[in-house]
């Protein structure tokens, strides 16, 4: 058991939760069972290391089995270990070391999706977490991550994907005029998530939302820059029928994707 928080090896696991070391490992940290399990079940040969206190080793039976199924290394850990570990405040009493595992864009268009995220300039780790959580919810093919967005292995982004960050296809630090050529060459339609467009209830009624699409969503403040939105072919606003001034990122995020959900779905 790790008793000593002041360990190397407790320090270096802590030092996860800046990007600077996840960078330089290509390791990031993994924080509670429901991420740990969705890793051990979508990603098994990823995750580098195990620690867990011995309550909640008991609690989790099937976090048991996943660990032995796979082989993967684990150590009990006490209760300070495990703060001194965490990014969290209140850690659920498991943690993770995993590697990265970025699927490179190309091989994303390769494997022709009909519908995607791409995020240009998110900053916010909550909304990035919640746009890739919507966008397994909606069955999307991918995410897309271009500019400066910001890290999907952020412990906040991280968390905020409940395991979503397993589930499909997440691509770094591309170039987004190079992104949107490829979602083109692949047969995409990429549309701008923007206060500026055309009304999406329009699209919706001449079938714009079925045909292959990446969806182009901006900076929380900010929207899109001139130049990124008109790198899209058409550029689409969610109508407000209430007095709220505007709609959150990823809540106007996951109206989109899911709009183009069910218009794919009921065409197919």
């Amino acid at each position: 058991m790790l008793e000593n928080p002041r360990s190397p090896r407790v320090r270096a696991v802590a030092k996860l939760s800046k990007r600077s070391a996840r960078v330089e490992t290509g390791l990031f940290l993994l924080e509670g069972p429901q991420a740990v399990r969705e890793a051990l079940r979508y990603v098994p040969g990823a995750i580098v290391e195990l620690y867990a206190t011995p309550t909640a080793w008991e609690r989790h039976a099937d976090i048991r089995q996943l660990v032995a199924e796979h082989e993967v290394p684990f150590d009990y850990v006490t209760e300070d270990v495990l703060d001194a570990m965490a990014d969290t405040v209140t850690p659920q009493g498991l943690i993770a070391v995993a590697r990265q595992t970025p699927t490179a864009v190309k091989d994303i268009f390769a494997a022709s999706p009909r519908l995607i995220a791409i995020c240009e300039e998110v900053r916010d780790p909550g909304n990035l977490g919640t746009i890739i959580r919507a966008a397994d919810a909606a069955g999307a093919d991918a995410v897309v991550l271009t500019g400066r967005t910001v890290d999907p292995y952020n412990p906040k982004v991280v968390r905020s994907t409940t395991g979503s960050l397993f589930h499909l296809p997440i691509s770094v630090g591309g170039d987004l005029a190079d992104v949107v050529s490829r979602a083109h060459a692949a047969g995409l339609q990429v549309l701008a998530a923007d206060v500026g467009g055309g009304d999406l209830l329009s699209a919706r009624a001449d079938n714009t939302l079925v045909k292959p699409t990446a969806w182009l969503f901006g900076n929380e403040a900010r929207g899109l820059e001139a130049d990124a939105r008109g790198l899209a072919d058409q550029a689409l606003k969610l109508p407000i029928y209430g007095q709220a001034e505007s709609l959150n990122l990823a809540t106007a995020a996951s109206v989109c994707l899911y709009e183009s959900a069910f218009a794919q779905r009921a065409e197919h």
